[in-house]
């Protein structure tokens, strides 16, 4: 209770907008292995969800915005209702699963068509006759059209429209969707039949197991939207949470925790693994959380060396900041730490954060706002090549070979991240020190400060000449 209480007292401080005009919401709703998961990854086309054959892999809401026939629906992949979690969160499985029926504009209710109607799915029947939304009995698992003579029986757990599918046989996908499009309630007039605006920016949380992911998700989403313990692997899957922030929309990807290769105990925990490095790839910003009380690990440097090949803009979140202080840490201490391990990325900002109170939310979401911006800049050429001269008169490339390089002209050729040309005489010419400094330059005098920057060498052609 007084964790709840802290939590709305935060929302009014920070006075976050409530989020509005998002997609309608369908959660997909049933007890365990009844392929909720599969579907969800078939609807959406694409491998978002955990699907194994260990029961209760799925604990948080997992959601995907789908848009069919020009209208935009969330569709939300909730655990298994009944499971005995392992790690004894099932408590916490059950509010998320709450959660989603208390938000949902649409339930699917599957149920697996080879097994007929089980006590638990009797259980779960009963549960949702509470819940007034409409629905949708979806049997699942009818891989031969011999078991859609026995679906009669399923018609008993609810008033609802019956859909016979099979994800493994690819049965009737169209017609779920077109049942989802027909029993989805209008929220406004017109409202779904609006794509779902476009995020203004993607931000992938990763991080080793434990240094408070979740904890700042929730405070972005102002609810309890993923599961936050002292469990380490509590988050299995990548969660995709949409908020809003001073009138914009963001999606926040809460990525697995990530622990050594060698100590990946099972196919959920590598698929974990997986995720988190699918997550920095699809990001526009990549927050990297730090544990303030804990020294960097071998799996941080995986993961900031995962950022810095996909050439990711960066912040590198130091949380749990209160305990640091209690143990009389200090910014620049922590700064300094990571200059030093984190060498060939000192362009990287630094944030620290207090995730359980909400301290710095706020600064975080506006610096990651303003590294995005500097990847998307693009500027003048006569810009460029002014600050190309001023640098070459001020330190010449040293001759090599007996020759003296020389650059004849720089443009920039993409953005995301901001790509630099130079033409010149031989690229073999420039040593790496002095590559070193002309980069430095670049972002001294070009708005590209803390965002990576590449600068290709690139021997200038001349008419009628073959480029090597």
């Amino acid at each position: 209770m007084e964790c709840e209480m802290n939590f709305a007292l935060h929302c009014q401080i920070q006075n976050f907008r409530l989020p509005s005009m998002f997609p309608p919401k369908v959660a997909i709703v049933g007890r365990p292995n009844v392929g909720k998961s599969s579907i969800l990854n078939w609807l959406a086309r694409k491998l978002v969800s955990v699907v194994d054959p260990t029961a209760g892999v799925t604990r948080d809401r997992v959601t995907y915005v789908l848009t069919e026939q020009g209208r935009s629906f969330e569709l939300v992949d909730t655990g298994g209702v009944g499971i005995v979690d392992s790690d004894e969160l099932s408590a916490d499985i059950e509010r998320q699963i709450q959660y989603g029926l208390d938000s949902a504009d649409l339930i699917l209710f599957v149920v697996d068509g080879q097994a007929g109607v089980t006590p638990l799915d009797e259980v779960v029947a009963e549960r949702l006759r509470k819940v007034q939304c409409p629905k949708i009995i979806v049997v699942n698992k009818c891989d031969s059209t011999k078991l859609d003579d026995e679906i009669h029986e399923f018609h008993r757990l609810a008033d609802a429209p019956v859909v016979v599918t099979s994800v493994k046989g690819q049965r009737n996908r169209g017609d779920l969707l077109q049942a989802i499009l027909n029993n989805l309630p209008l929220r406004d007039a017109g409202l779904d039949e609006t794509p779902a605006a476009e995020p203004e920016m993607k931000l992938a949380i990763v991080g080793r197991r434990n240094v408070g992911k979740s904890t700042f998700i929730n405070q972005l989403a102002r609810e309890e939207r993923v599961i936050v313990s002292e469990v380490p692997g509590t988050t299995r899957d990548s969660v995709d949470v949409r908020f809003e922030m001073d009138g914009h929309t963001f999606v926040a990807i809460d990525t697995p925790g990530v622990r050594k290769k060698k100590s990946l105990a099972n196919d959920i925990e590598f698929y974990g693994l997986v995720r988190a490095q699918k997550s920095i790839r699809r990001a526009d910003v990549v927050l990297m959380v730090f544990d303030a009380t804990q020294t960097i690990s071998q799996v941080d440097k995986q993961l900031v060396e995962e950022i810095h090949a996909r050439q990711k803009p960066c912040v590198f979140v130091v949380n749990k900041w209160d305990r640091g202080l209690k143990a009389e840490m200090t910014a620049e201490k922590w700064g300094d730490y990571l200059l030093r391990t984190f060498a060939t990325m000192p362009h990287v900002p630094v944030a620290f954060l207090t995730a359980t109170d909400g301290k710095n939310v706020r600064p975080v979401i506006n610096l990651s706002q303003t590294i995005f911006k500097q990847a998307r800049e693009r500027v003048p050429t006569a810009k460029i090549n002014e600050v190309v001269r001023a640098a070459v008169e001020q330190n010449p490339p040293p001759m090599r070979r007996n020759k003296r390089p020389k650059i004849y002209f720089a443009t920039q050729v993409a953005i995301e991240p901001p790509t630099i040309v130079l033409k010149c005489n031989d690229p073999r010419l420039f040593d790496n020190p002095w590559k070193r400094y002309l980069l430095n330059a670049l972002r001294e005098s070009l708005p590209f400060a803390e965002v990576p920057l590449r600068v290709y060498y690139r021997k200038r052609v001349r008419d009628g000449e073959n480029d090597e």
